[in-house]
């Protein structure tokens, strides 16, 4: 939509709200005076004067009150005050006090009143009759989805309905949706988290324990060294970047930004490296090799910590700089200067997002970036270790409640330990949740993902269930996400029922011709309330602001509507009658692995209430009611005494006060293929202060008879643990080598199209894997020599800081529909020439998997010769046609655009299923 065409929807909107009695107060010069934050916030961080407490008087409604709470839109977890007068949301300020975001806001974050009062909300259920929306009552509505999904589960099983969740919604949401698929039986139940971080989870799980960042947001203002490698966080996490800068300007700290296009982070940083898309574990591995032949490497933390290292140096030697510069077209003199770098700037931290994890090899990648760190040295400490910054606001959350189709909430995956450890939790029988399953086979089987469940439908691929798909429902997730698009489109013309629970019509309502689509208007996450996990692991109370407007509903009300019709509703909320309190308190109960059990409801409330305490260069309170309890309680964090675990795998604290070793997960000794025997347990003198063993340790079994620590709900075993020093998981090394991967050391693959046949010679990818998943997926049947030769570019995409995710929401914000009205491509200008192509033509960008798309060309030298960047946020165009039409009257998001998921490519990671859409194939032709 063009800019002038914004304006005037914006203008007519104007009345629309009126009509509707929608409070509108913030207008242009207050969202930009807010969004102006973007820019101040590196001023902000290092004056304290900016740090105060909101004055109340300043207040202009009369009878208001002010609520604290947390912005939906990245996983930073920004403070937000909110002025409500007489049940309406008035007026937002920024939290100047909040220890994380300081003051800060993001132009996303600046309209987070507008998710409430924007205009585009749904307003009433409605389904689709005869090719148009029509209203309908809640009652009719539920009734008749409720139905249908019966139905479709009594005529094909519980398998053919597929269950997609969601990264905005709270905790304990999140967990009531995972623990819904259980009672319906089965595990087709996926999320957002599939296709930003699962090969993040897997990849840093299997190094050191847990799949989570490390360390803060705020404890990047103590590291020497900050290494950017797929990640553009002043976009992405834009207030995050207040403590990066303080870190450049106060410790001097080299800003090192690795990424094929020149971002605004890049613009940022000290040092910039533009790498061949696709080739992070080669790079990685490059300075890897040269930190330990220039003998540059921690020998002490490698010898007492760190397990695999002689498998890893072996590996490590075919990564030369000049075969790393063949690979990944960095010279090799910039191989060795980066690593000499990292080696001089110590501590150090690594940062990454969807720029390394999504890739077909993502897993490998993000355990290179773990290993890194190892050698390094850079673990357990402030300043260092791994802060993966996650997208979506609760993504983390909702990643630790297992939203996802191979585990239990808390990890605990689909084992029948951990099936029955979740039914004592949830005090339902066993056999039971077994009945509810086609078998027992389908209990313990992964279920389809979020990025390949359209197989399920459409059938192109091999899949490995009883039962094609016949229902899905969309909980709080956009469709335009996924890659391949236009496959997915068709699966939905498919399906016999489409739900869409959300406040915004998403991409998927009009993505499907047929009539069985549903509408079901759920709240806004201020309009109900709950905990949210932020990137870090710390754990904030979301306030409800104001009650659910029109006549929308709050996702709690409707899970308990729909149970209610299933005939489980006694089984579901045995224990639960105060929602969300009861819920965070059965999270509490169950999910030990993690440590979520010490962060009661209480407790987690006066966090909130009182975050003004916290420090933030250490993010622990000083004085007060929190006093000594890092902000958040973040993960795990043991007991209600325990003040959290702010950096993962510390050993200079005790277990007690919120230190950790590496977690043993893996058992005690491993033997190599090649017979050597290694012991994976810490060595001797490496442990907590105060640990009755000086050394390393294993995992404790369980006081209580038949348990473990993980499944004794008494959590008497854990109390033991920290009552002797130590903790529950025992003490180990981290692992180099990870023998349950198909690649046991990161090496690199091509991608499965990639523009360099030669490259695809000397490093081709896996052979075909037939049930990952329930799919066939393809990987050498998919990689060809020739796919360069029709495809030339290399197509990658990424994130705008106006938007979020599939944009459906922050599309609808007239405000940031503004500042952003147009999809585009970044083009260079030398390709914008070859083609003959000027700025602000219309091109044409086509797929080798059959998508195309039509977008302006914006010429760049942010991208090098060989690459087209595409923006992921826009929907409400397909193939070059515009569904403006086909949404209810009056939601039409104010900037629509061309999905660029529409022509990502085929291609998926071996471990997790991650789709591969940061370096894909493409061709163009002006329009």
């Amino acid at each position: 939509m063009a800019a002038n065409k914004v304006k005037k929807v914006i203008k007519s909107s104007k009345s629309e709200s009126a009509k509707l009695g929608i409070n509108t107060q913030i207008g242009r010069r207050t969202f930009l005076k807010l969004s102006a934050a973007t820019a101040a916030f590196a001023s902000m961080s290092l004056s304290p004067t900016f740090v105060k407490k909101a004055n109340a008087s300043s207040k202009p409604y009369p009878n208001s009150k002010i609520v604290r709470t947390i912005c939906t839109h990245c996983a930073v977890g920004c403070g937000i005050y909110a002025e409500v007068q007489n049940g309406v949301w008035v007026r937002q300020e920024i939290a100047q006090d909040h220890p994380i975001s300081r003051g800060g806001h993001c132009c996303k974050g600046a309209g987070a009143i507008d998710m409430v009062t924007s205009p585009k909300r749904l307003k009433y259920p409605l389904k689709k009759v005869n090719g148009k929306w029509q209203k309908i009552s809640w009652e009719q509505a539920l009734d008749e989805v409720s139905k249908k999904l019966l139905d479709i589960r009594k005529k094909d099983g519980p398998d053919a309905v597929m269950w997609i969740g969601s990264a905005k919604v709270s905790n304990e949401m999140a967990y009531l949706q995972r623990k819904l698929a259980a009672f319906w039986g089965t595990n087709n139940i996926d999320h957002q988290a599939r296709i930003c971080h699962s090969t993040t989870v897997a990849g840093v799980a299997n190094t050191w324990g847990y799949g989570a960042m490390t360390n803060s947001i705020n404890d990047i203002r103590h590291s020497k060294c900050v290494f950017f490698i797929g990640s553009n966080a002043a976009e992405a996490h834009p207030i995050a970047m207040q403590h990066i800068l303080y870190a450049k300007e106060v410790n001097n700290a080299p800003i090192i930004v690795v990424d094929p296009r020149f971002t605004k982070t890049a613009a940022k940083a000290t040092d910039y490296v533009r790498i061949r898309s696709g080739t992070d574990t080669a790079f990685v591995m490059g300075l890897i090799n040269a930190i330990i032949q220039n003998d540059w490497y921690d020998k002490e933390f490698v010898r007492t910590r760190v397990a695999g290292f002689e498998e890893l140096k072996e590996v490590a030697k075919h990564y030369t700089p000049e075969e790393v510069e063949r690979i990944t077209g960095v010279p090799a003199k910039e191989v060795v200067r980066i690593a000499k770098l990292l080696a001089d700037n110590r501590p150090g931290t690594v940062i990454w997002c969807m720029g390394g994890t999504q890739h077909s090899i993502g897993s490998s990648n993000t355990r290179a970036y773990c290993i890194l760190q190892l050698v390094l040295g850079n673990m357990g400490k402030s300043g260092g270790g791994t802060n993966i910054l996650r997208g979506h606001d609760n993504v983390q959350g909702a990643t630790d409640m297992c939203i996802l189709s191979h585990s239990l909430p808390a990890y605990y995956g689909l084992s029948d330990g951990a099936w029955k450890h979740w039914c004592r939790v949830w005090d339902v029988d066993y056999e039971w949740i077994k009945s509810r399953f086609k078998n027992k086979k389908y209990m313990n089987k992964k279920g389809f993902t979020l990025g390949r469940w359209y197989e399920g439908v459409i059938q192109e691929d091999k899949i490995t269930q009883y039962t094609p798909l016949k229902a899905v429902v969309f909980w709080g997730c956009s469709s335009n996400s996924q890659s391949q698009y236009h496959k997915l489109k068709k699966a939905l013309d498919l399906l016999d029922l489409v739900v869409i629970i959300d406040p915004f019509p998403t991409m998927t309502a009009v993505a499907s011709d047929k009539d069985n689509v549903y509408l079901l208007p759920s709240s806004s996450q201020y309009e109900t309330e709950g905990s949210i996990t932020n990137s870090q692991r710390g754990i904030q109370w979301r306030y409800k602001v104001v009650d659910p407007v029109h006549e929308c509903k709050d996702d709690y009300m409707i899970m308990q509507e729909l149970v209610k019709r299933f005939g489980f509703y006694d089984k579901f909320f045995k224990n639960i009658k105060k929602i969300p309190e009861d819920i965070t308190r059965e999270i509490n109960k169950g999910s030990l692995t993690i440590g979520y059990n010490g962060q009661t409801p209480e407790r987690i409330k006066k966090h909130t209430d009182y975050w003004h305490t916290f420090d933030v260069n250490t993010l622990q309170a000083k004085g007060g009611p929190c006093d000594g309890e890092y902000y958040g309680l973040p993960w795990p964090c043991w007991t209600t005494e325990h003040p959290g675990t702010p950096i993962l795998y510390d050993i200079s604290k005790p277990v007690a006060k919120g230190g950790l070793p590496f977690r043993a997960r893996f058992g005690t000794k491993y033997k190599y293929p090649n017979g050597k025997m290694e012991n994976l347990l810490a060595a001797d003198g490496v442990a907590n202060p105060g640990s009755e063993v000086n050394g390393g340790y294993p995992e404790f079994k369980g006081i209580v008879p038949g348990t473990n620590w993980k499944t004794d709900l008494s959590q008497k075993t854990i109390k033991e643990a920290i009552k002797r020093g130590m903790a529950p998981f025992g003490n180990a090394r981290a692992r180099c080598y990870v023998w349950n991967f198909p690649d046991p050391i990161p090496v690199h693959r091509e991608p499965l199209h990639s523009p360099d046949p030669e490259m695809i010679k000397k490093y081709p990818t896996y052979d075909d894997k037939p049930d990952h998943y329930r799919v066939y997926t393809k990987y050498k049947s998919e990689q060809k020599l020739d796919w360069v030769k029709r495809y030339p570019l290399i197509l990658t995409t990424g994130r705008l800081v106006e938007y979020m995710g599939g944009g459906a929401e922050t599309r609808s914000n007239k405000y940031l529909a503004e500042l952003q009205p147009e999809m585009f491509a970044e083009i260079n200008i030398k390709t914008a020439n070859d083609y003959g192509i000027r700025d602000g033509d219309m091109i044409w960008i086509e797929s080798p998997n059959g998508g195309k798309i039509k977008v302006k060309a914006k010429v760049s030298d942010r991208v090098d010769d060989k690459t087209i960047f595409l923006p992921f946020h826009f929907g409400g165009f397909f193939m070059g046609d515009s569904w403006a039409g086909k949404y209810p009257e009056g939601t039409t998001p104010y900037a629509l655009g061309e999905a660029a998921n529409v022509v990502t490519n085929y291609g998926y990671d071996i471990v997790t299923q991650m789709q591969e859409t940061k370096t894909g194939l493409c061709r163009i032709t002006k329009a």
